[in-house]
């Protein structure tokens, strides 16, 4: 054979090879753009910080989601994201391409987890909750105390106690307990601030910690929507009169863990800061976390002229203007005397 044919040969060959490669690279990138990673969920992927995207797609394939890991990092380089994925969790839900995992990794869109602060919670409670969340980075001591994480947070000269907003937050797996925590305080403050700046003439209250500690009190009172402005007009208007608020919830949470579920009379006569019964005006500071409707209706109390209200037992109650009137009603609510 000559030279002449062997080249000849050869360059054919070549070309036949270059063809077989690009079919191979186009099938793979169609597979890339086209085919499912999985038809189910899978557990997520997490990509360490610094990662290759060479590490990524060996991951992938040691997990079966991919068959050509050299495919997807040509497909990766041809369209200039390989060195953009960024470190995270990320989901593998079904139906997802490996061309659309990528394009999550770029834009950083990690999995997310939620944690439910809820009104009326205690920031004990809150703090359970943190500590048992297991995508939450724990950094504060298990034992820390309320001055320890306010401290934490940046907010080392306030009571823990309802200052932080309750509604539901979203976070990647990593978050830690303090960047959570300052989250919710700094939207509570926010919250209260823009709240407090629309509060209503003649109000009985010196500021909007005022304001807060009085929704504290409204949220444990009651948890229907419709009754939250009467409640803080009952109080209002007692705060005016210079009569003691009298309110249950302030007094079981004086007595903190001496409390076991049964409030009693002698409960009442037991003086403690936070005991309206024996002391007057607000206590010292909330008693629980005040969601946001809480905190509006303590600020715009609805007008009127009752100074007393008790439970039916249904969560609803029964609104008074005098105290003949009140004991009435105690007496058919919760004493079961009928009327």
């Amino acid at each position: 054979m000559t030279v002449r044919r062997v080249l000849f040969v050869g360059a054919v060959l070549s070309a036949i090879l270059l063809v077989v490669v690009a079919i191979g690279i186009g099938q793979g990138i169609r597979q890339i753009e086209q085919t499912p990673l999985s038809e189910t969920d899978r557990p997520p992927i997490t990509v360490p910080s610094g990662a290759s995207f060479a590490t990524v797609t060996s991951m992938l394939a040691d997990r079966g989601l991919i068959d050509h890991p050299l495919a997807l990092q040509v497909y990766a380089r041809w369209q200039g994201v390989a060195a953009r994925i960024q470190a995270g969790e990320y989901a593998i839900t079904a139906g997802l391409t490996a061309a659309g995992l990528i394009q999550r990794m770029v834009n950083g869109d990690v999995m997310r987890y939620r944690l439910t602060i809820i009104e009326g919670w205690r920031v004990d409670e809150l703090l359970g909750a943190i500590r048992r969340h297991p995508a939450i980075d724990h950094t504060l001591p298990a034992d820390a105390d309320h001055a320890s994480v306010m401290a934490a947070i940046g907010r080392p000269n306030d009571a823990a106690e309802g200052r932080f907003l309750p509604e539901t937050y979203r976070f990647p797996r990593g978050t830690s307990d303090v960047t959570l925590l300052r989250r919710a305080n700094r939207n509570l403050e926010s919250t209260l601030a823009s709240i407090w700046a629309e509060r209503a003439d003649d109000l009985p209250l010196a500021d909007a910690d005022e304001a807060l500690t009085l929704a504290s009190i409204i949220e444990k009172e009651t948890g229907q929507a419709g009754e939250r402005r009467r409640i803080a007009g009952v109080f209002v208007r007692r705060l005016k009169r210079g009569m003691r608020l009298q309110t249950d919830p302030t007094v079981i949470y004086g007595l903190g863990e001496r409390f076991d579920g049964d409030l009693l009379s002698r409960h009442l006569r037991d003086d403690t800061p936070y005991n309206t019964y024996t002391r007057h005006g607000l206590p010292p500071t909330p008693i629980a976390l005040p969601g946001r409707a809480a905190i509006e209706a303590a600020v715009d109390p609805a007008a009127g002229d009752s100074l007393y209200f008790v439970s039916r037992g249904d969560g609803s109650h029964v609104f008074s203007t005098t105290l003949e009137a009140h004991n009435r009603a105690v007496r058919r609510y919760q004493l079961g005397e009928g009327e």
